[in-house]
């Protein structure tokens, strides 16, 4: 492994994603597990995730050994409401995380989750990426996951359907030109992109955006990349990592 364990942000979809083999981003995903467990080989694993927010100036860190699945969507299949992902949490790594803030497993790894600010600040979300970044020197990848662009109201409009709405093109672009910008440079390009005239079509709340705050933020003085990405109607599919592999 390299002197530090790599940041992730995943695109992460809805939660048809795991069955719907058809999808394109279906490989993508599988091929990402894959090298996190077959490559980064993690000692544990902390996950933000744009389905979590604490308070506007607290955040919480699920501290549980075993957790059950909430299952925070509707309109479903009833087999989507019975699936399982056994796993287990690390009460001390939990309890580390928040002395940090100043404010069936596939994995086999603990994996904790800590929430976002109820905020849609990006540096707040940047500076808690960069509370828990010394964590990679201890081989535990840090993920965020989100959306890059997620507007589920145009979704329901337009039906679904796949032809790229503009501003899934464009701030999914104007994102990846900020993640991908010097680490020196990263955190001020990221903050203004969320001024931008086509940011609230693209996230009309921004909780799914604010998870690739807190990657960046994590990832130092390591170079974003982003290694896919899919425009698909009011959606953009943009996956990143920061930091080199083993």
């Amino acid at each position: 492994m390299p002197s530090k364990a790599p940041v992730y942000f995943f695109s992460h979809g809805g939660p048809d994603v795991q069955y719907n083999t058809r999808h394109p981003v279906y490989p993508i995903l599988q091929n990402i597990g894959k090298e996190i467990t077959q490559k980064v080989k993690p000692k544990a694993i902390v996950v933000f995730s744009g389905h979590w927010e604490g308070e506007p100036n607290t955040i919480l860190v699920n501290k549980a050994e075993h957790t059950e699945l909430i299952y925070d969507f509707y309109g479903f299949p009833p087999e989507f409401y019975k699936a399982q992902y056994p796993h287990r949490g690390d009460p001390e790594l939990a309890f580390r995380i928040m002395t940090f803030h100043p404010e069936h497993n596939p994995l086999n790894v603990p994996i904790v989750q800590v929430s976002l600010y109820m905020s849609e600040d990006p540096d707040k979300h940047y500076r808690l990426g960069q509370a828990v970044s010394a964590l990679r020197d201890e081989g535990v990848v840090i993920i965020g996951a989100g959306m890059s662009v997620h507007n589920l109201r145009d979704y329901m409009l337009t039906r679904g359907q796949p032809t790229p709405l503009p501003y899934s093109v464009s701030f999914d672009e104007a994102l990846k030109d900020a993640v991908e910008a010097p680490p020196q440079e990263r955190q001020v390009r990221m903050a203004v992109i969320t001024g931008r005239p086509d940011a609230r079509q693209a996230h009309p709340r921004m909780d799914h955006l604010m998870p690739v705050y807190v990657a960046a933020g994590a990832a130092g003085n390591d170079v974003g990349k982003r290694t896919w990405t899919l425009h698909e109607g009011s959606f953009a599919w943009a996956q990143y990592r920061f930091g080199d592999l083993p």
